[in-house]
This record gives structure tokens, C-alpha cells and sequence, in this order.
């Protein structure tokens, strides 16, 4: 989810809710401990330069279990952090705690947040030598389509 559907969907929410991948709420407690954008310069596998940049929220939790964070807030949060540090319209990364700290990507099913997973790839497939994954087929679902091919006991080869 880009920042700009962030900030509509925050329009139209009356309660800040995030849903973890599997389903449990994060502790509606939570903190936005921080906003900013990350830009992740670096070369693939294969060679090629990239830069990456995403928005990151880092959500927290202590033990005041009073707070909560309203939409509004996170709205002005979010303002304050696009006019003093110039935040783009990018894909959204959410950080929280969890064995380590979780990478996320960032979802909306129409009441709550969606903390989605995110998986790691190679992004030069066609020069780092990985083969192409192979279609696994049976022996037995094979047919034969050619009418003139040759069979065994044929002769024909």
C-alpha cells in the first residue's frame, strides 16, 4: 500500500487497528514510534545498481495500556514527516516486534490494517544461474500427440 491509500483509508477509519499475518490484532495499545522513509542503495547478483526507497512506520508497545493512537494523530504525524523530511509517495514498510523485529508490507481489508508478509527474491534470475523451476509431470500423463511417431518395436528409429 502506497502512502497516499495510507492516508485516504485513515480519512474513512474511526479506530487505528493492525492485523498481524496470522490473524491476531496488534495490542491496540501501540505506539508509531517512528516515521521516515528508507532508501536502500545496493547492487543484485547479477550486477545491476538499484535503489529502493518505502515509507517505514515502526509500530510499538510498552506497558501503558491507556494509549491509543487516533487516525487523526497518525495523520499529523504523517504531514509533519512529509513536509520536514520529504517523504514520497512510496510503498508503505511496517517494523514490529516479534521474535525480532518483522518486516511488513502494509494491506487494507476495509476495517483494519493488514501487516502482510514479504518474502525474499532473487532479482537477477536471468544472470545469477538459478535454474527455472521444472514442471514436475508424470510418465504416465504423457500422451502422444503425433500420429507418426515412433513407438518402441517400431522400427522406425
Amino acid at each position: 500500500m502506497k502512502l497516499s491509500d495510507f492516508k485516504k483509508q485513515l480519512g474513512s477509519t474511526q479506530e487505528l487497528t493492525f492485523t498481524l499475518p496470522n490473524g491476531s490484532l496488534v495490542p491496540i495499545h501501540f505506539h508509531v514510534t517512528e516515521v521516515g522513509q528508507v532508501t536502500k542503495h545496493f547492487i543484485d547478483c547479477g550486477g545491476t545498481i538499484r535503489n529502493e526507497k518505502v515509507v517505514n512506520f515502526q509500530l510499538w508497545e510498552a506497558n501503558d495500556f491507556d494509549h491509543r493512537l487516533a487516525p487523526q494523530r497518525l495523520k499529523d504525524i504523517i504531514s509533519l514527516s512529509e513536509s520536514k523530511l520529504g517523504l514520497e509517495d512510496a510503498e508503505i514498510e511496517v517494523e514490529y516486534q516479534s521474535e525480532t523485529i518483522g518486516k511488513y508490507g502494509l494491506d487494507f481489508d476495509g476495517k483494519n490494517f493488514v501487516l502482510t508478509n514479504q518474502f525474499t527474491a532473487c532479482l537477477a534470475n536471468d544472470k545469477c544461474g538459478i535454474p527455472a523451476e521444472k514442471l514436475k509431470v508424470s510418465l504416465s500423463d504423457l500422451q502422444n500427440t503425433t500420429k507418426n511417431a515412433c513407438t518402441p518395436g517400431g522400427k522406425c528409429c
